[in-house]
C-alpha cells in the first residue's frame, strides 16, 4: 500500500468496512495549499484587494486628501485583504486535514466533511474515465467521469468536484501531493478490474493525461 499521508482513526474505522478481498492501494490528503490557490483563487483575492489599494490611494490624492488619505485608503484595504486571505487560507487548512482520498481495488473513496463528515464511494463499475491534471510542483487533480443513470449532485461533491461540471458532476481529488503516483495507482488498478494491462502515467507539468476505462452503476454517498 502506497500512501502520502497517515490514516485518522475515523478513515481508518471506515476501511475496516470494505468487502472481503478489496485492499487499499494507495491513500493520501489534498495539499491545503493547491485548494488555497485552486479552489478559493487566493491569489485572484490578493491582486483584487491589490487592485482596490491602488484605487484608494488614487481616489484620496484626486479628492485632496493627500498622503494621510491614500495611507488610510491602502491600509483598509490591506486589512480587509488580509483578514480575507486568512479566512480562506484558513478553511484550506481544515478541508485538507478534515479529507482523506482512497484507492482500493475496486473502488475511489473520499471521505470528508468538517461539521458533517461524509463519504463519498465511487465503486470501479461506475467510472467512465479518470484523468489527471499535473501541476509543475507535482500536485494535482483526479477527475472521475461516473456513467450510468445515478449521477452524484454538484453541492454534494464540493470541493471535490471538477469545477463548473455543474449537470454532469465529476469527483474528484483534488490538490493530490504526489499526483503521478496516486493515479498510477488508479491507473492499474482499473485495468485490473477490467482484465486489461495496466498503461504507465505520463508524469507531464500542466497537463491532462486520461488514466483508464471501465463500465457501469450508481456512485453513492453517505454522511
Amino acid at each position: 500500500m502506497s500512501a502520502s499521508h497517515s490514516l485518522s482513526k475515523s478513515a481508518a474505522r471506515q476501511l475496516e468496512q470494505l468487502p472481503e478481498g478489496e485492499r487499499v492501494l494507495w491513500h493520501g490528503a489534498p495539499d491545503w495549499k493547491a485548494l488555497a490557490m485552486h479552489v478559493f483563487h487566493v491569489r485572484a483575492v490578493a491582486i483584487y484587494f491589490l487592485a482596490l489599494a491602488g484605487w484608494n490611494a488614487f481616489a484620496a490624492f484626486s479628492e485632496g486628501f493627500g498622503l494621510a488619505g491614500a495611507a488610510s485608503g491602502v491600509a483598509t484595504a490591506a486589512a480587509a485583504g488580509a483578514f480575507v486571505l486568512l479566512l480562506l487560507s484558513g478553511f484550506a487548512v481544515l478541508i485538507a486535514r478534515s479529507t482523506t482520498y482512497v484507492v482500493t481495488s475496486g473502488r475511489v473513496v473520499i471521505m470528508a466533511g468538517l461539521a458533517l463528515p461524509k463519504v463519498i464511494n465511487v465503486p470501479f463499475p461506475t467510472i467512465g474515465s479518470a484523468a489527471l491534471n499535473l501541476r509543475a510542483s507535482g500536485n494535482g487533480d483526479i477527475p472521475l467521469e461516473i456513467i450510468g443513470e445515478h449521477q452524484p449532485a454538484y453541492l454534494s461533491l464540493w470541493p471535490h468536484a471538477r469545477p463548473w461540471r455543474l449537470n454532469k458532476a465529476q469527483p474528484m481529488l483534488r490538490g493530490v501531493p504526489d499526483a503521478a503516483q496516486a493515479a498510477e495507482h488508479l491507473a492499474a488498478a482499473l485495468a485490473e478490474k477490467a482484465g486489461q494491462p495496466a498503461k504507465p502515467v505520463r508524469r507531464q507539468a500542466a497537463s491532462q493525461t486520461r488514466v483508464g476505462p471501465v463500465q457501469t452503476a450508481p456512485a453513492t454517498a453517505s454522511t
